[in-house]
């Protein structure tokens, strides 16, 4: 961007018109892909004004602020405080290999994430058969539907 926005013509040097540029990108770069979650700009922004003011405060007070005095420090409403902390808990993704706090089971969380679906062949299955069962004549799809989706057999399908 800093080559293509770049005009000679102003007489500023290269790298001083590259520096800022280039530096802004390297942050909305780690910005836009740092969140585990896409959480809106705002939010973002809100997260690093709740964590400034929260240091200042704990360091007033001697204690961890309250969300009624954050709000009143930034001038804005609890819930904000509180959607401004929520939104906190998207930056950091955990780690696969890392084993879970939560409970006592053994192994990583990459251990015990998926599962083979075997419901998922079975909707393949179907997908893929759509458009040739479209083609049948109805009589042939009412027999289809009736075998294989209300489940009756031959016998009762031919009463």
């Amino acid at each position: 961007k800093a080559i293509d926005r770049f005009e000679l013509s102003r007489g500023v040097e290269f790298p001083t018109f590259a520096m800022p540029t280039i530096v802004g990108e390297i942050k909305r770069f780690f910005r836009d892909t740092s969140w585990s979650v896409r959480v809106p700009r705002r939010l973002q922004e809100l997260r690093l004004e709740l964590a400034k003011a929260g240091d200042e405060l704990s360091q007033q007070l001697d204690r961890a602020p309250t969300v009624a005095e954050l709000s009143e420090r930034l001038g804005i409403t609890t819930d904000e405080v509180v959607e401004g902390m929520s939104a906190s808990n998207a930056y950091t993704a955990s780690s696969l290999d890392a084993k879970p706090e939560e409970d006592d089971s053994e192994g990583a969380l990459a251990d015990r994430l998926g599962y083979e679906d075997h419901g998922l062949e079975g909707i393949e299955y179907v997908e893929s058969l759509k458009p040739l069962i479209a083609s049948l004549p109805s009589r042939d799809r009412m027999i289809l539907s009736l075998r294989f989706v209300s489940n009756m057999t031959q016998s009762e399908i031919g009463e």
